[in-house]
């Protein structure tokens, strides 16, 4: 695992250079551009929005500010998250004249989609700070805390994306479920709506390792508390446990790669 790490650190130029073919290709001849980036984040929002109206009708409270807020800074990282394994579990299926044909760490692809979905979170978060502003959500030190949010999300992210795509490699239909489990995924994960409005359903829901992360968006950007700890150090632990086991699974199963293509 060492070594792979090494080697991984080594090519570095070359993820780059596959992360900025990804960006490249994904916006070439594109008329919204860089909109796009924007586009799902928006519509997860107004999901949210409405959802949250609706609870609020049931209640008979209005809905406040900090709802819509709450939305917003989750639908970046959730939409970054669906993205980046709709991309990352094609990646090589998308790119079998490489994964055939030369040699170099194959890990890399499904690590460069990941990478080049940053960029349309990096897009969409300057756009969310503008909503913010607008909505009167103040900054305070808990901000401080994003580093970690978004370390624990991009290493949850790249260790699904690296199992998923060598199991599409072998199993074509892998790239079906995913797309189902990620169009209903969002029913059962605290984007819409907070993990604690369901009560006793509180901590199944957040067993789902990203859940503690999009909670812990929504409190330090929010509501300018700290993100639950014991369990987003839960997601810390599933995070990189995930990562490595499947950093091991992809090198034990990439000598196969050719002939399965």
């Amino acid at each position: 695992m060492q070594t792979a790490l090494k080697y991984l650190v080594a090519r570095r130029d070359l993820l780059h250079t596959l992360a900025w073919r990804e960006i490249r290709v994904k916006y070439k001849q594109s008329v919204m551009g860089m909109l796009w980036a924007v586009l799902m984040p928006a519509v997860i929002v107004f999901a949210g929005v409405l959802v949250r109206y609706g609870f609020a009708i049931f209640s008979g409270k209005s809905l406040e500010t900090d709802d819509i807020a709450s939305v917003s800074v989750r639908a970046i990282p959730w939409a970054f998250f669906v993205s980046s394994i709709r991309f990352g579990t094609n990646s090589l299926i998308a790119n079998t004249t490489l994964v055939t044909k030369i040699y170099f760490p194959r890990e890399i692809l499904p690590m460069a989609a990941v990478l080049s979905q940053l960029m349309d979170f990096v897009v969409a978060s300057v756009v969310l700070i503008v909503v913010l502003a607008v909505l009167h959500v103040g900054v305070s030190v808990q901000l401080l805390w994003l580093p970690v949010l978004i370390a624990i999300l991009v290493l949850l992210t790249t260790g699904l994306v690296l199992l998923l795509s060598a199991a599409s490699l072998f199993f074509r239909d892998v790239k079906y479920l995913v797309e189902v489990l990620l169009t209903f995924a969002i029913f059962f994960t605290p984007v819409l709506f907070e993990a604690s409005m369901f009560g006793h359903w509180y901590t199944p829901l957040m067993l789902n390792p990203i859940a503690p992360v999009l909670e812990g968006f929504a409190n330090v950007i929010v509501r300018h508390v700290p993100p639950p700890l014991p369990w987003l150090g839960y997601s810390a632990v599933v995070s990189v446990v995930l990562c490595c086991g499947a950093l091991a699974v992809f090198q034990r199963v990439e000598p196969y790669f050719a002939e399965s293509v």
